[in-house]
């Protein structure tokens, strides 16, 4: 959407969210809030650059897959990607085109934290040594870290151990979070944070309270808000993660939080966090929603919920469960432009339970 101006692109986002929420979940909020927004430009820290080597078009090229095609589309700068990112592109293309994998070497995925530039590479046949002499070279030259990635997740090693521990901070509530080059986070670290701070302004959470944030993946939410409540039980389904949300909560001295591994999209596990009440609860799904444990919420008994989408379309089905079949009050909705010059919408919704 880089054809309009940035007012004129959260204009479109927010009415396609209330369209969803009248077309699909027959509702309206009782306020719409005002969207959260930072710079449109430059502030994508997570990125997939796919790589192709093409003899007929002089070598290798670095950029992003063509819609529905398997081609690479040439490009020599990206201006949603920090400056200092699309610098690379270039430069990374001459490189893979050094090697001896240069046919073999399909994806670098860029991960930039508050201390670090990673970037780590596919590879389908181990780099000879002369190659990671290149690569170290490069590495040095433009300070970046670099991985390589055999395999799955868990094949993912330092070019040159020991790696440093990417990190980003949420500087308003004083903490640090680690991850791995890998690790799901949020796009935009800007517009993340002041999420975080709306969320907490919507929550309202007071100190004896006790606060369920399902999907919480590394403690985005959980950590700031466990500052706030009594205690945080976190609940993800991705085990990696569960263990970086308590790395985490211990690094940054936070007792009052605990993580727990479940798969949300399955029946609810008979544990102790299933079975107790909760007064906040905090739900971030992926695209798909959260149908199946949107219906488990009233067991819990929450005066509100805070539902944060990723997609209008989910959202608005499950804010109709929630409303129409579970008494669910919808008092405010508005867009999370998390990702500007693009059509994907981020949304926050919140419910309150009638007295």
């Amino acid at each position: 959407m880089q054809h309009l101006s940035p007012e004129a692109q959260l204009q479109v986002k927010e009415r396609r969210l209330f369209d969803e929420l009248e077309r699909v979940g027959r509702l309206r909020p009782g306020e719409r809030l005002a969207p959260i927004h930072a710079e449109p430009w430059g502030y994508r820290r997570r990125a997939r650059l796919g790589v192709k080597h093409v003899p007929k078009k002089g070598g290798v090229l670095v950029g992003f897959r063509e819609s529905f095609s398997p081609l690479i589309a040439e490009i020599g700068e990206c201006a949603v990607l920090p400056p200092r990112v699309s610098a690379l592109i270039r430069p990374l293309a001459a490189l893979v085109g050094e090697l001896s994998i240069r046919a073999r070497l399909p994806q670098i995925e860029v991960a930039v934290a508050d201390n670090a530039l990673a970037l780590v590479m596919r590879v389908l046949d181990t780099p000879n040594h002369a190659d990671r002499e290149a690569l170290r070279a490069f590495a040095a030259r433009y300070a970046v870290e670099i991985y390589l990635q055999t395999g799955g997740p868990a094949s993912i090693e330092p070019l040159s151990p020991p790696a440093t521990v990417l990190q980003y901070g949420l500087d308003a509530q004083d903490l640090r979070l680690s991850f791995g080059p890998t690790d799901f986070i949020q796009v935009n670290g800007a517009v993340n944070a002041r999420m975080i701070a709306r969320a907490i302004d919507e929550l309202a959470p007071r100190p004896g309270e006790r606060l369920l944030d399902l999907f919480c993946g590394l403690g985005n939410f959980s950590l700031p808000l466990a500052r706030r409540v009594a205690t945080v039980t976190g609940i993800e389904g991705d085990a990696a993660l569960v263990a970086r949300a308590r790395q985490n909560a211990t690094a940054n001295h936070v007792a009052n939080a605990w993580f727990e591994l479940a798969d949300l999209g399955e029946e609810l596990p008979d544990s102790k966090w299933a079975r107790s009440t909760y007064d906040l609860v905090l739900l971030d799904p992926p695209r798909v929603g959260a149908r199946r444990v949107v219906g488990q919420i009233p067991r819990w008994q929450p005066r509100r919920v805070l539902y944060v989408s990723c997609d209008p379309a989910s959202l608005a089905r499950d804010a109709g469960i929630l409303v129409h079949e579970l008494g669910f009050v919808l008092t405010r909705a508005g867009v999370i432009d998390m990702f500007p010059q693009t059509a994907h919408v981020e949304s926050m919704a919140v419910f309150d339970r009638p007295a």
